[in-house]
């Protein structure tokens, strides 16, 4: 799966970034290297579910898949 990014310059230094695609996916890292790190976390944050939450009936089956 490919996700764009847009990132953005902190006033404060370092940067920020969010990811329209997924809504209230932003993360902030001191430099580039920490947002990339933090990115990655986001998306897996923010994509996760928790399944204990989620009403499975007895023929229902969970798929892990990758994109």
């Amino acid at each position: 799966m490919k996700l764009k990014v847009i990132i953005h310059k902190a006033e404060e230094g370092g940067f920020w970034a969010e990811v329209p695609a997924i809504p209230g996916c932003v993360t902030q890292g001191d430099n580039f290297e920490e947002l990339l790190k933090n990115l990655y976390d986001a998306v897996e944050g923010c994509l996760s579910i928790d399944l204990k939450d989620v009403q499975l009936e007895p023929q229902d089956e969970i798929l892990e898949i990758a994109v």
